[in-house]
């Protein structure tokens, strides 16, 4: 019987094995790292809170494209083994 595989550790094995994961993890990172930069920010604008809002729509978009993806991994591991 096999341990089961941590998140943190299947996330970066499908990072090294799955290109389109891992396209998919690099964006997310990109808009993260974006978010970040608006939110050192004191004030502000409208235009800055569309892209905030904007930013997180898109996050959350990968972040389900890569659930899909971590999910179906699951399932072949486990018909597997």
């Amino acid at each position: 019987m096999s341990v089961p595989m941590g998140e943190a550790e299947l996330r970066q094995q499908l990072i090294a094995k799955d290109d389109e994961f891992k396209r998919l993890a690099a964006e997310h990172q990109s808009y993260d790292e974006q978010l970040k930069q608006l939110n050192r920010r004191h004030h502000l604008s409208e235009e800055d809170r569309i892209q905030e809002i904007t930013l997180k729509k898109k996050k959350l978009l990968l972040k389900d494209q890569m659930y899909s993806i971590v999910q179906k991994y699951r399932k072949e591991m486990k018909a597997g083994s």
